[in-house]
């Protein structure tokens, strides 16, 4: 993965109380990882999160990327 960026990560406490589905950056943001590496991940169909095409852009489910952060 690449390099976690300058944003500060949220903590996993602060994840769980985020909305049902968050935006790819913010998921990103979670990740430590770009944006950019992110949707590279998502159009390969390679992203560790679950992901929903929404008028067409990509959501991430909050659940999943909880369930990732907290087995990592």
């Amino acid at each position: 993965m690449e390099q976690p960026s300058a944003v500060n990560k949220p903590t996993l406490v602060e994840i769980r109380g985020w909305p049902a589905t968050i935006s790819v950056p913010q998921a990103a943001t979670a990740l430590g990882i770009s944006k950019g590496y992110l949707h590279d991940l998502i159009r390969r169909n390679e992203a560790p999160v679950k992901v929903l095409p929404l008028n067409g852009r990509h959501r991430v489910i909050t659940a999943s990327l909880v369930r990732l952060l907290e087995d990592a």
